[in-house]
């Protein structure tokens, strides 16, 4: 793709890009960023609707892509077996 991130940011749990793309477009390539790291993308919650669903308010366009990388997350747990709290899946949460 031709366009690229126009700034980045360091936030406290992540990192954050802003990309000069529309939003439906930005979401395919993190997808595709996932895919090429080896994550398969397990859940997809729209957070938009979701906010609207339950509570009746109105919100900004944010998509929670729940991604995995089997080996890595085997590997990390043998490691840490704690870590597994950062695994829950999104939807757990918020249905």
């Amino acid at each position: 793709m031709s366009k690229q991130a126009t700034t980045g940011s360091v936030i406290g749990y992540g990192y954050s890009r802003t990309l000069d793309l529309p939003y439906s477009q930005a979401v395919e390539r993190a997808r595709e960023a996932l895919k090429a790291e080896g994550f398969g993308v397990l859940c997809e919650i729209d957070i938009k609707e979701k906010l609207k669903e339950k509570l009746g308010v109105d919100f900004r366009n944010y998509v929670i892509l729940g991604a995995c990388n089997p080996p890595l997350a085997y590997q990390t747990l043998q490691e840490e077996l704690g870590i597994g709290l950062l695994l829950v899946r999104s939807h757990d949460i918020v249905d």
